[in-house]
């Protein structure tokens, strides 16, 4: 069918439970000791990159460290976000711990993000609740100040974005992912859990501090801060492109109005 046939509004020609069908049982098994085997092979190989440049101490090798840890450091995050989607359980427990300890050791609130994650999930495409790189309304692109539109539409600077998304969220939308009372995001049935991952995130703040005083910044720097910077870019740059790829036809909607074709331009 060619691009000018195309209507990706119109109801697909198949029904959800054809494609649940389709696919293998296997697949829908959740399998925690095999889901753990990869957590322990992931953290086998950021602690042994660690002990390697620690070892090796050498330029030569530091930004291949980078690299390789700052994507680790993405694999942890895929891992923990498995736990948030109950993907990589049956128990909710295990991925209630599992999650906060893969999430918290790269500076990403558990429920926090979860919450919102699953938001985005139930309003894909909706401008005004869906949350992630949701196109800007010209109304609130007038009132950002020139900092905002400096930083989020000039590479590179979007590629780091996701900290601030996390303590402010995106433009036009209010609140944060570390605040158990914002009901913007969250349910007060839910605060209690945005209190445990805020905490957890605090620990692990408190730890990279008496860390530093222990290694100095350069070690810290190169050990975890350069890496977690190669982790936002990835994080970033792969939602970014899965949202608004080139190829990326989906439409956008304000209520039950189909936008087409917006695309937010770094």
């Amino acid at each position: 069918m060619g691009d000018s046939e195309f209507d990706p509004s119109s109801p697909p020609p198949f029904r959800l439970s054809e494609i649940r069908s389709a696919i293998p049982n296997h697949c829908w098994v959740k399998d925690t000791w095999r889901s753990l085997g990869y957590v322990v092979r992931d953290i086998f190989v950021v602690f042994g990159l660690i002990v390697l440049a620690v070892y090796l101490d050498n330029w030569a090798f530091w930004p291949f460290y980078w690299a390789a840890q700052g994507t680790m450091f993405w694999a942890l995050f895929v891992l923990g976000h498995d736990c948030g989607h109950g993907s990589f359980s049956e128990n909710p427990t295990i991925n209630s711990v599992v999650g906060h300890i893969l999430h918290s050791s790269i500076l990403v609130p558990y429920h926090g993000w979860r919450i919102s994650h699953r938001t985005h999930h139930q309003n894909h495409g909706n401008i005004e609740k869906d949350e992630s790189w949701v196109p800007l309304s010209e109304k609130v692109y007038k009132e950002m100040g020139f900092s905002g539109k400096f930083f989020r539409f000039r590479a590179p600077f979007p590629l780091f974005a996701y900290p601030l998304y996390l303590l402010w969220r995106s433009p036009g939308k209010s609140g944060s992912h570390f605040n158990p009372y914002n009901n913007n995001l969250f349910h007060h049935s839910e605060r209690n859990h945005v209190v445990i991952s805020t905490v957890c995130w605090t620990l692990m703040v408190v730890f990279l501090f008496k860390l530093y005083t222990i290694i100095g910044f350069l070690q810290l720097l190169r050990l975890y801060i350069i890496p977690y910077l190669v982790f936002i870019m990835w994080l970033d740059f792969v939602t970014y492109l899965h949202h608004h790829g080139h190829y990326n036809k989906l439409p956008w909607y304000r209520g039950k109005v189909k936008i087409h074709n917006i695309h937010i331009l770094l």
